[in-house]
């Protein structure tokens, strides 16, 4: 995986608001995530668009937090996602 990949969901999946949990879910067929609240940060900037790299300086940037540090951060939970196949990079 590098920087400039970019991620996207996979076939199926859905990232959304779910009402009845209050909280916001991954949802696919036969499958639920349920993001912690600095995952959701990440999964909200995944539209298909943006590169891991512009994930990681927008994160940075909002929270005014080391760049490395984001981006190692990022890189991992999108990984574990994507070998769980939810994510595609």
């Amino acid at each position: 995986m590098t920087d400039s990949a970019v991620p996207r969901f996979a076939a199926g999946m859905k990232f959304r608001f779910d009402t009845v949990r209050e909280r916001w879910v991954v949802l696919g067929p036969e499958r639920l995530f349920l993001p912690d609240e600095h995952a959701v940060e990440i999964l909200k900037l995944v539209d298909g668009q943006r590169s891991l790299d512009d994930i990681a300086d927008a994160l940075a940037a909002r929270f005014d937090a080391p760049r490395e540090t984001i981006a190692a951060d990022v890189a991992a939970m999108l990984r574990d996602l994507a070998e769980k196949g939810a994510i595609r990079l």
